[in-house]
């Protein structure tokens, strides 16, 4: 596991991209899994804003790891965040935008979405494998879509799971535990004064914290496993 530590959310947002970049000049095209929320709000509004030809966009392939069960039209769809901080401004072509979409039936759409990873990602042992997976975590410990109530969804053996939020009751479609681990590479962007207990739970007592949060089960088989934290996120860690 690397853990890195930034002191605005500016300076993470730069590193992060110079890890993509990386990325990308070794494949030549890429698949990555985007998260929602604020910390890539901010990361996608730096992207909208870098220089023409910083990135090569129609070289990679966008996917989500989750998503709300709502349509691309409503606030709380993680497409229209994307789009509205970063594909209304970057040209990306239509045809490598593959979202979930959230106005299916929840089942139906965890069944498609699920097939279609398996056509269009390459396969480990008949598992898609994303080149960079971006997870977000929330302040009870959970990641994509796998809440901590629904633990055991972790370990579905489908490509996709349908969750409910425990407090709203919404329906969401999220990648499964298994697609998870299999990335290449698995980054958590984490910021905020509100995630430091979960953090300093899950990095530095993992076994413990594997019992009760989902995000302490993101042990990509690959090793490749990064955090990049702000300063408040890390705060509680030993240093």
């Amino acid at each position: 596991m690397e853990i890195q530590i930034f002191k605005t959310q500016a300076d993470l947002n730069h590193v992060f991209t110079d890890r993509v970049k990386e990325i990308i000049s070794e494949k030549g095209t890429v698949t990555v899994a985007l998260s929602g929320g604020s910390t890539p709000k901010s990361l996608f509004d730096y992207w909208a804003h870098l220089p023409e030809g910083e990135i090569g966009w129609e070289k990679i392939r966008f996917f989500w790891g989750d998503e709300r069960c709502v349509p691309p039209t409503d606030d709380e769809s993680n497409y229209k965040m994307t789009k509205e901080h970063l594909f209304d401004f970057v040209p990306v072509p239509d045809e490598n935008i593959f979202r979930i979409q959230g106005e299916n039936d929840p089942g139906s759409e965890a069944g498609r979405y699920g097939e279609l990873l398996g056509r269009k990602l390459e396969t480990i042992d008949g598992v898609p494998s994303f080149d960079i997976m971006m997870l977000g975590m929330g302040d009870d410990g959970h990641t994509a879509s796998i809440f901590p109530h629904e633990i055991v969804q972790w370990n579905s053996p489908g490509n996709c799971v349908t969750a409910t939020h425990p407090v709203t009751g919404q329906k969401r479609v999220s990648l499964s535990g298994r697609v998870i681990n299999a990335a290449k590479n698995v980054f958590f962007l984490v910021t905020g004064e509100n995630k430091a207990d979960k953090v300093k739970e899950i990095i530095e007592y993992p076994l413990e914290a594997a019992k009760k949060y989902p995000a302490a089960l993101v042990q990509p088989e690959s090793g490749n496993l990064c955090w990049f934290l702000d300063e408040k996120a890390s705060k509680l860690l030993r240093k």
